[in-house]
């Protein structure tokens, strides 16, 4: 059953959205659930991953593993964190790439505006809960 009229179920235009998205549609798209802490003091589910944010691995062979976000690359759309590596055969070291929804965040770091925008979309929410009581 479909929620929203106004959004297609189509797998063909999911694909085509998916592969053609700008980088701002790319950043909503790389979002993370955030942790039950989070999610009482903003009142919100997810939000967009960014560096030096702390996350738990929740899904994968990294699975339960914690650490911080070192680089979000939004044209392979996979998230790297810090305690997340391959040893090669040579021995180095090589971050693997994990997908933002098998995150969450426990920690934001607050730089670069970030306060702002979380204080935006938990107000956004609260006049939403207004509206529908």
């Amino acid at each position: 059953m479909k929620f929203n009229k106004n959004v297609s179920s189509s797998r063909r235009k999911q694909r085509k959205a998916h592969f053609t998205a700008n980088q701002a549609e790319r950043r909503i798209r790389m979002s993370s659930t955030l942790s039950k802490e989070l999610r009482a003091k903003y009142g919100f589910r997810s939000f967009p991953v960014r560096t030096q944010d702390k996350v738990t691995v929740m899904a994968g062979k990294f699975k339960k593993l914690q650490g911080v976000v070192t680089a979000v690359r939004r044209k392979e759309y996979k998230v790297y964190v810090d305690s997340c590596e391959n040893t090669l055969s040579n021995g180095k070291k090589q971050p693997v790439g994990i997908d933002a929804s098998n995150l969450r965040i426990d920690e934001f770091c607050m730089e670069n505006g970030r306060q702002g925008l979380l204080e935006k979309k938990a107000e956004k929410r609260k006049v939403i809960a207004v509206e529908e009581n």
